[in-house]
């Protein structure tokens, strides 16, 4: 890495300012998009919860699953730059054909961004770790402020999307959902052509890549079977009641490839890739309580939440809104404490990531405490609640990312940035299911109304089964609302506590890596 002045920006690499800015855009269009679809499927599709739950459960399952081939490809053949710019091509493509109102287009769309972002995502990431030293103080605090261009993109993205497809139609909030991802891939290939990457990035191995086979280089022949494999994933999405088959494939794969890296590598980097694999299951039990923000919280906050100043897609944006607020700080507290030797390390992190999510959703529990004559809740909960489950994501998802790259063998690391993706990947299927247990049917009430968590439900919220059944069709969906929220909340709050209690002992399987 060139350390001169030249190159370096506020501190940091300059490429860091390239990646910071076409990351925001692509994920402006990425959470701009997912704002509007479950509520389009439920308002303009007339899809049912369930049915909607299960599509955007599988959609956004498969989005991190296909990091672990792009990751493969790019580590092998394409290098971080052509895999970054072709996922980009796609993501945009996908975006723009969701404005077509037809079941090949809607499909289709979903398709392509699945496959698009398997490519632009883990490595627009790994290319972030390529820019720092292996021990560089300030890599944590880059990756942090990284992280704040994600959510500065999720932040604006449901308000102006909304805004548009409130004010114009469904399909001019796609519309430009797509554009955001077009100015994406502009600013990163502006960074290209500036050279402010200087030799990070390129294709591995030239020759393998200049290949032939048909007349066809190996970068061509990737882009072909990326477009070839669209309809399979769009299948996939329409009949994703079948999806634990794929997750049985992917598992596979993954405890495959993983056991073949294992037996390759040295003792140091084969503890460290063991800790690298339980931060990714932590992230798994995170991402399936946290992503109920895109599905069952959003229809929470339409249906049972008095919304003051925004709709309920618009909500989707109060938890990047705080990563705005926060990360610079988070960003400043780490070097600082870095500086003093007082910074926690990752293991005591994870933790405390946990901790904090499950107070957030218990605070959501709480809000049953405000409910009004019509089953509404005050939005000073569901404010409050994403306030504290932004903090236990600060403390969590960034640090990961920045962990993955340390923790990775070098020649691995795109592939290992997959695999941490392949938390959401699991995360989003089992938060399809704890979506699904907030649907409501008529004279039943879900699992956590009984036994153990049923008493947790009621001393949280003061609300009994007998109660809610007593009410109104909209108290007995806000009780199971509620319900659900209060119980993982609990969960994750014993999980954090046991992580907490274990992290002297994965400090030292990380080997000296903090």
């Amino acid at each position: 890495m060139n350390t001169s002045n030249s190159n370096e920006a506020f501190g940091h690499p300059k490429g860091l300012l390239y990646l910071f800015f076409a990351e925001l855009w692509e994920r402006f269009s990425f959470y701009g998009m997912r704002a509007l679809l479950v509520l389009y499927m439920t308002k303009q599709l007339l899809f049912t919860d369930d049915m909607a739950f299960g599509i955007y459960a599988a959609y956004m399952s498969l989005v991190y699953v296909t990091p672990m081939i792009g990751g493969i490809l790019a580590d092998k053949i394409l290098g971080f730059r052509k895999a970054i710019l072709l996922g980009g091509v796609l993501m945009a493509l996908g975006h723009f054909f969701l404005t077509f109102e037809h079941p090949v287009f809607f499909y289709g769309s979903l398709g392509l961004i699945i496959v698009g972002n398997g490519f632009f995502k883990p490595n627009i990431s790994s290319f972030v770790g390529d820019l720092y030293q292996q021990g560089d103080a300030r890599r944590d605090s880059g990756f942090t402020i990284f992280y704040l261009g994600i959510n500065l993109g999720a932040a604006i993205a449901p308000l102006a999307c909304a805004w548009f497809a409130e004010s114009y139609g469904w399909h001019y909030g796609f519309v430009l959902a797509g554009i955001g991802m077009v100015v994406g891939l502009l600013v990163f290939n502006k960074g290209l052509k500036s050279d402010v990457f200087g030799n990070k990035g390129f294709e591995p191995n030239t020759t393998l890549y200049n290949k032939t086979w048909l007349g066809l280089n190996k970068g061509q022949q990737i882009t072909i079977a990326a477009f070839l494999t669209v309809p399979l994933f769009a299948i996939i999405i329409k009949f994703h009641q079948f999806e634990h088959y794929l997750v049985w494939v992917v598992s596979v794969f993954l405890i495959g490839y993983i056991i073949y890296i294992l037996k390759s590598v040295n003792a140091i980097e084969k503890k460290r890739l063991t800790v690298a694999i339980y931060f990714t299951v932590l992230y798994t039990l995170f991402s399936a309580i946290f992503e109920q923000a895109g599905s069952s919280l959003t229809l929470f906050a339409d249906r049972n939440v008095n919304l003051v100043g925004m709709d309920a897609a618009g909500t989707n944006s109060i938890n990047a809104g705080f990563i705005m607020l926060f990360a610079i700080p988070f960003s400043i507290l780490w070097t600082y404490l870095s500086k003093r030797k007082k910074n926690p390390n990752s293991a005591i992190k994870f933790s405390l990531g946990l901790i904090f999510l499950g107070l957030g959703f218990i605070i959501f529990a709480l809000s049953a405490h405000s409910v009004d004559e019509l089953a509404k809740t005050s939005m000073l909960y569901l404010v409050l609640g994403y306030l504290v489950l932004t903090i236990g994501e600060l403390f969590l998802s960034p640090i990961g990312l920045s962990k993955m790259t340390e923790l990775s063998p070098l020649k691995y690391v795109a592939f290992i940035m997959g695999v941490w993706f392949s938390a959401n990947f699991y995360g989003h299927y089992f938060a399809g299911k704890i979506a699904k247990l907030t649907t409501v049917t008529e004279g039943e009430t879900n699992v956590f109304t009984k036994g153990i968590f049923g008493d947790t439900v009621e001393f949280i919220t003061g609300i009994t089964p007998e109660i809610a059944m007593q009410n109104s069709d909209n108290f007995q969906q806000l009780y199971s609302y509620l319900s659900v929220y209060a119980s993982f909340g609990v969960i994750s709050v014993i999980v954090g506590i046991f992580a907490l209690l274990i992290s002297p002992v994965i400090k030292k399987l990380m080997s000296g890596v903090h």
